[in-house]
C-alpha cells in the first residue's frame, strides 16, 4: 500500500480514466446540445472554478498559488455536475451511469492534486491510515509505554505514543496528539531529563503530518542511531482542533490554541516523559502557520522555550487581510492581535537573553547570520514573499537579542520540503538544547562556533 499519491503513475492514471469517462458523459448527442447545453455546461465549470479561487484567497487558506491543474479539475468538476443534471433527459442509461461515475472521478483528481500541492498524504497507506483512524507503525499509548519500561525493553528506534492531553486551562478542543520517545529514554533505569520540541504543522493539519509527510520520525531516528540513541523527544501537536478550523496557534474565537501550547501541552509532557523543565532545553519547530506558530510562541514565552525552527511562516498570524486577520482571529479586538504579532510581542518585551532562531525559506538564495544585538530594518516588506518576510523578521528579532539565520534552499512549499528543513535544522537544534551526545553546531550563514 505505499504507493505515492504525489508522484509516479497513480496521479496520471487516475487523471487520464477520468478524462475517459468524462468526454464519454459528454459525447456527441445533438446539435443543440453541443452548441447551447454544452457551453452552458463550461459556463458553470469556470463559475465554480473562480468561486473556489475566491474563497480560497479571501479565506486565505493557503500561503501559496495552487498549481493551475488543480484549478482546471475543480472547472472540470463543476462541469462534470452540469452534464450530469442538464443532459439527464433524453439520453441513454448507459450516458446516465456514466455522467455520474465522473463526479468522484473528478472529485479524487481535485484531492490529489490538493494532496500533491502539500504534500500532507505522500502515499496511499497515509490516506487509508488518515481515513480509518489506524495508528502508525510502531504506535503506542501510554500504557504500552509503561509496560516496555516495566519490562525493560530497549528498542532501536524511537516510540511514538498517542497521547489524549486535557484542556483544563485552555479549554480547546483538540484530538490526540502524538509523542516521540527516542531510544535512549528506555535506555536506563529511570527516564532521563531529555530536552523536548514541540511540532506544529500547516492550516488544516493533523497531530500525524510531521511524522509521515514530514519523516520526523525517521529523521530523528537517524539522528538518535548517530548519536547513542539520544534525540529530542517530539511532540507533534494539534493546533486547528479540527480538519477545517484555522486558529494560527493564537487565543481567539477560534479557540485558545496558544494556551493549549503552553498551559496544557509542556506541562503534560513534562509530567508524564520526565522532560526537562529548563526552557533552554525546549524548542519549538513549525511549518507554514506552523512556522509563525512557533516564532509566535518562542517569543510571547521565553519562559517556556529557548530556540525555534521557523519554515515558510508569514509575518504573522495571518486570516486574510489585516482588518479580516483582526475580525476572525480576535473577534475584531486589535490589542489582542497585538499581543500575538511577532514584532509588536518583541518590541513589548525588550532584549531577550538566551534565544536563537533559525528561518527556513523555500526559496533560492544565501543563508545570513544575524547576530543578538544587531540593527533593527526600516520597515516590514511591502510584499508577502517568503524571503522577505524572513529577512525581515529576522534581523528584527536580532535587534531585540534572538541570534538567527535565514536559510534560503530552492524546494517546494510543501511537507516533504518541511521535512527536509527540519532535517537540516535538527542538528544545530538538539545541540543547542542540550541533547546527550549531539555537539553545539553553529547557525548556518557564518555564526561562530558555539
Amino acid at each position: 500500500m505505499n504507493v505515492s499519491l504525489v508522484h509516479g503513475w497513480v496521479p496520471v492514471v487516475v487523471q487520464a480514466l477520468t478524462l475517459t469517462v468524462v468526454l464519454a458523459a459528454i459525447g456527441w448527442r445533438s446539435r443543440t446540445w453541443r452548441l447551447r447545453w454544452l457551453p452552458v455546461a463550461a459556463a458553470v465549470g469556470v463559475a465554480v472554478a473562480a468561486a473556489c479561487h475566491w474563497v480560497v484567497t479571501d479565506e486565505a487558506l493557503a500561503d501559496d498559488s495552487a498549481p493551475v491543474a488543480l484549478w482546471a479539475w475543480v472547472a472540470v468538476t463543476g462541469l462534470a455536475i452540469a452534464v450530469a443534471v442538464l443532459g439527464w433527459s433524453k439520453t441513454r442509461w448507459w450516458r446516465r451511469v456514466t455522467s455520474v461515475v465522473a463526479i468522484p472521478l473528478c472529485v479524487a483528481c481535485v484531492a490529489l492534486l490538493a494532496d500533491g500541492w502539500t504534500g500532507y498524504l505522500p502515499t496511499l497507506d497515509d490516506a487509508l491510515g488518515r481515513v480509518t483512524g489506524a495508528a502508525l507503525p510502531s504506535q503506542t499509548d501510554e500504557a504500552g509505554v509503561r509496560d516496555m519500561l516495566r519490562r525493560h525493553v530497549h528498542p532501536a528506534t524511537g516510540t511514538l505514543v498517542s497521547v489524549h492531553i486535557g484542556a483544563d486551562a485552555s479549554g480547546f478542543r483538540h484530538r490526540d496528539e502524538l509523542v516521540y520517545l527516542p531510544p535512549a529514554w528506555f535506555a536506563g533505569d529511570t527516564v532521563p531529563r531529555l530536552p523536548a520540541v514541540v511540532m506544529a504543522g500547516g492550516e488544516f493539519g493533523h497531530p500525524a503530518d510531521w511524522p509521515t509527510a514530514g519523516g520526523a520520525r525517521q529523521t530523528a531516528d537517524a539522528f538518535a542511531a548517530a548519536h547513542g540513541g539520544n534525540a529530542p523527544v517530539l511532540v507533534f501537536v494539534d493546533t486547528s482542533g479540527e480538519f477545517d478550523d484555522d486558529t494560527e496557534c493564537v487565543n481567539g474565537p477560534r479557540g485558545n490554541a496558544a494556551d493549549h501550547l503552553t498551559k496544557d501541552v509542556v506541562p503534560f509532557v513534562e509530567a508524564h516523559f520526565g522532560t526537562s523543565t529548563d526552557p533552554s532545553h525546549w524548542g519549538f519547530v513549525g511549518w507554514s502557520a506552523g512556522g509563525t506558530c512557533a516564532l509566535v510562541i518562542t517569543v510571547t514565552h521565553p519562559e517556556l522555550f529557548s530556540s525555534f525552527v521557523d519554515v515558510d511562516g508569514d509575518l504573522g498570524p495571518t486570516a486574510g487581510s489585516h482588518q479580516q486577520t483582526v475580525a476572525r482571529l480576535f473577534g475584531g479586538d486589535e490589542s489582542a492581535f497585538a499581543a500575538f504579532d511577532p514584532a509588536s510581542v518583541m518590541a513589548a518585551h525588550g532584549p531577550y537573553v538566551g534565544l536563537a532562531g533559525w528561518f527556513e525559506v523555500s526559496t533560492a538564495g544565501t543563508a545570513q547570520y544575524y547576530p543578538a544585538g544587531g540593527v533593527a530594518p526600516p520597515g516590514p516588506p511591502a510584499t508577502g514573499d517568503r524571503l522577505a518576510v524572513a529577512s525581515y523578521l529576522c534581523p528584527l528579532a536580532s535587534s531585540y537579542g534572538i541570534a538567527c539565520s535565514v536559510v534560503p534552499v530552492a524546494d517546494g512549499h510543501d511537507f516533504g520540503a518541511a521535512g527536509r528543513a527540519f532535517a537540516a535544522a535538527l542538528p544545530w537544534l538538539a545541540g543547542r538544547l542540550g541533547t546527550p551526545s549531539a555537539p553545539a553546531v553553529p547557525l548556518p550563514g557564518g555564526a561562530p562556533a558555539a
